[in-house]
């Protein structure tokens, strides 16, 4: 929908009062400013009433109304007061409060206001411009109701006397258009236009004057706007005819310009405004006065009555109004006046930060956002102009966010960069706005924007496999062991549940259970380690996102063996009623093998192990069983008085905590003529030479361990002899022989005055010379040295010792050495 057609319809909808004239002019305005690349402009005049549709914005951005509600649309101020909303069921744009142009832009000849309309998910802005057109709502008013002029009598024809014109708030037409003056005899009223084309009422005096005659006038003014319906206002000319005050105040300059700095300290001297009169005394003293003042001037702008000079009286700032036109009155004692215009340029200062206004922000962005997503839109301005209202707006760094501007002082706060809340999940972005003032002023606005997860995270076991230990038999629903994996998600996408995967075999699943919420694993039936020693199964744990993420672990069951099988006896066979009998000869010699006791035990490691023992016998010290083995062997030789036919009662227990047990009948016949068999004796000796083997074995070991435990301290002991004798110490700390106690190249390094004075041999000391280590030559007497050497050996580890001797000391430093007595 094109500008011309919306700002038509909210014609339609102005006051009645607004005429074909309005509507002309209203049209003018429309092709004048047209349409605007990248916002939606309405054109209304002031004073519509509350709830008047300005357009439907909905139908001209292309949008549906539905769509509107949905994504929270609304509309924000740009640095003015919200005077219209958004009616989000219809799309249509109402008017909420009075908009009075003359308030809102003064006397700007153009008055623009600037709003945003504002739709989330996702976050869009759009431009709304309103265009305020003046209606003819104000008249014209006199600053003064009663205007005051005294004039002479002998005032000369044609003399003009400016009056002060009516001020009217409307603009063109509908601002003051002319001046009517009551009927009289003497005064006609004429307009006139200063240089900057403001209009103004002159009084010219068109009959003499004749005090006698008449010495007041009073006269009734008009001023008629071009407004319709006409608006006027009216005041009254007072004027009194006096004696002899032959000549009017003529300032310098009919204009004064002036410029000042905003905010400039009270007293500050602007200008000075000059006017002289050429009468002497009373009629020759100037007053000056601001003829017309506004409200908001008055405590802004003072000019001293007596001297002209126009003072700062208040706080003056350029950004509310950055130029002011001041009526001046030059006033004698006997009433003439004239008057002048004084205008003053404000000039702006850097006084006004940059303000941030945050239009709408996502207080939550997704982390799987895609680059460019808009997060926040934010207003940025400066009340000041020039470069100090030129502003860069700045984020912190190292943030994977940055700024895009696409209308004039809107940026886009938009993500550049990939997000991870497991890393960061809260940004604290410093939004900083700088001008180009000097100095630079900055404003500081902080943008909270909190990460929302998204289930890119698999949950992950605290280990691939797991390790669990059970004893078989237990009883079902018994507590195995407990799984746990962590999600580094949150929420719903960081709740896990577990479950046996399904690709565990059927069988072996059924083995245990699962709690899906703590990973705890149950059995589900009772194991048995003869069937089944390990198995494994795994475990799948599924977080609670859309879509689930999963992962697997592998857990290994080892089943523990318990004492739950007795032994078996293999052999002898025992049957009901029957029992196998084993022969043995009557020469039979000591130890020799009869028969064995073969059982098995169905459990395994030390519950397997099997021992032996006879309980009963027909003859008690006859026959023996091994411990270990089973082998039933004589005691000792037969003898005539011996029953032919023995029965052993043997004992098999095993070695579980709580053994099992069975036990087995032998029957043995003793048989006469049987041959004895050597290979079942010469066994039991092979046996017991082994042994007697073990036993040398074991005591060698302990001979050899004891040698060498008695080589290491004897090691030591020797290493610490040697320590004991001789020790080192600094040569700061040692005694300093002058050279006169040995002859020149000789030093006594035994202390005992026994080296030889001839050379026999040389002795040098080595950098590590302390320990006593000599290296002798050739032609050292051997013989004597050992002599020597034996007198000291208890004192001192190594020393050499003889008559004399020449010691020659290699270059270096030499290491002290004492022999400890």
């Amino acid at each position: 929908m094109s500008t011309v057609h919306r700002s038509l319809k909210a014609c339609l909808i102005m006051d009645p009062r607004i005429n074909l004239k309005w509507s002309l002019h209203f049209l003018l305005s429309l092709l004048l400013f047209g349409v605007s690349f990248g916002e939606v402009r309405y054109t209304l005049p002031e004073e519509m009433q509350r709830g008047s549709v300005i357009g439907n914005v909905a139908r001209d951005l292309g949008l549906q109304a539905t769509e509107l509600g949905a994504r929270r649309a609304r509309v924000v101020a740009e640095g003015t007061s919200q005077l219209c909303e958004l009616d989000t069921a219809s799309g249509n744009l109402l008017i909420s409060q009075r908009i009075d142009r003359e308030e809102l832009c003064a006397q700007a000849s153009v008055c623009i206001l600037q709003y945003q309309l504002l739709l989330e998910n996702p976050l869009q802005a759009y431009s709304l411009v309103l265009d305020i057109a003046d209606i003819n709502d104000n008249s014209p008013v006199f600053a003064a109701r009663e205007i005051k002029l005294d004039l002479v009598e002998s005032t000369v024809l044609g003399r003009r006397f400016p009056l002060e014109s009516a001020h009217d708030p409307d603009l063109g037409t509908n601002s003051v258009r002319e001046y009517k003056l009551s009927p009289n005899e003497h005064f006609a009223l004429e307009v006139s236009t200063q240089i900057n084309g403001n209009a103004y009422p002159e009084l010219v005096l068109k009959k003499a004057l004749d005090r006698e005659a008449q010495a007041e006038h009073v006269l009734k003014i008009n001023g008629i706007d071009g407004g319709n319906p006409v608006r006027s206002g009216t005041a009254s000319i007072h004027v009194r005819v006096l004696d002899a005050n032959d000549n009017v105040p003529v300032f310098s300059q009919r204009v004064y310009k002036a410029s000042v700095p905003e905010n400039s300290a009270i007293g500050t001297v602007i200008t000075t405004l000059n006017a002289t009169d050429l009468d002497e005394g009373v009629y020759g003293e100037i007053t000056y006065s601001f003829s017309h003042l506004s409200d908001k001037m008055g405590g802004v702008i003072e000019i001293n009555p007596q001297s002209g000079e126009v003072r700062v009286a208040g706080l003056i700032d350029y950004e509310e109004a950055s130029t002011h036109e001041l009526d001046v009155q030059a006033k004698d004692g006997g009433g003439q006046a004239s008057h002048c215009k004084l205008i003053i340029d404000v000039i702006d200062v850097n006084d006004n930060k940059p303000v941030i206004e945050i239009k709408s922000a996502s207080a939550n962005v997704a982390e799987d956002s895609k680059p460019g997503t808009m997060v926040a839109l934010m207003n940025v301005y400066d009340l000041d102009t020039g470069s100090s209202g030129r502003v860069t707006c700045t984020i912190s760094d190292n943030v994977p966010f940055k700024f895009v501007s696409e209308v004039k002082n809107y940026y886009m706060l938009v993500t550049d960069g990939i997000l991870d809340r497991e890393f960061q999940p809260e940004y604290n972005i410093t939004v900083t706005a700088t001008d180009a003032g000097s100095p630079s002023l900055s404003g500081v606005k902080v943008i909270t924007i909190v990460v929302n997860d998204i289930n890119d995270n698999p949950p992950t076991f605290t280990q691939r496999e797991y390790d669990a230990n059970i004893l078989e038999n237990q009883p079902v629903g018994t507590f195995v062991m407990k799984v746990q994996a962590e999600d580094i998600d949150d929420g719903s996408n960081a709740k896990i549940l577990y479950q046996i995967s399904r690709d565990t075999n059927s069988e072996v699943s059924s083995y245990l259970t699962i709690n899906s919420e703590t990973g705890e694993l149950f059995t589900s039936r009772l194991f048995d380690y003869e069937q089944s020693v390990h198995f494994h199964i795994k475990v799948t744990a599924r977080d609670g996102g859309d879509p689930p993420l999963s992962t697997t672990c592998t857990v290994n069951i080892f089943i523990k063996d318990q004492n739950d099988n007795a032994p078996v006896v293999l052999y002898p066979v025992q049957t009901t009623g029957f029992i196998a009998e084993d022969m043995v000869p009557v020469e039979a010699p000591k130890g020799y093998l009869v028969t064995k006791v073969v059982a098995v035990d169905g459990d395994s490691g030390h519950n397997a192990w099997l021992s032996y023992r006879i309980i009963r016998a027909t003859r008690p010290n006859l026959f023996m069983v091994g411990l270990h083995t089973g082998e039933i062997r004589t005691v000792r030789a037969f003898m005539e008085d011996d029953e032919p036919k023995q029965t052993l009662l043997v004992l098999v227990t095993d070695n579980g905590q709580e053994s099992l047990s069975a036990t087995v009948t032998v029957s043995i016949v003793i048989g006469d003529g049987l041959p004895v068999l050597n290979e079942l004796f010469e066994f039991a000796d092979e046996s017991q030479d082994t042994d007697n083997l073990t036993l040398y074995l074991i005591i060698a070991l302990a001979a050899v361990s004891s040698l060498f435990i008695l080589l290491i301290s004897g090691v030591f002991y020797f290493k610490l002899c040697r320590r004991g004798y001789v020790y080192r110490s600094t040569a700061a700390t040692l005694p300093v022989f002058p050279p006169a106690y040995c002859p020149p190249s000789f030093t006594d390094f035994s202390r005992c005055g026994t080296l030889l004075k001839d050379d026999r041999y040389d002795s040098f000391l080595t950098t590590g010379s302390w320990r006593g280590d000599f290296r002798f030559g050739s032609n050292t007497d051997t013989d004597t040295l050992k002599k020597r050497s034996a007198a000291y050996q208890k004192s001192t580890l190594r020393r050499a010792s003889t008559d004399r001797a020449t010691l020659k000391v290699r270059a270096g430093a030499p290491h002290p050495c004492y022999v400890v007595q």
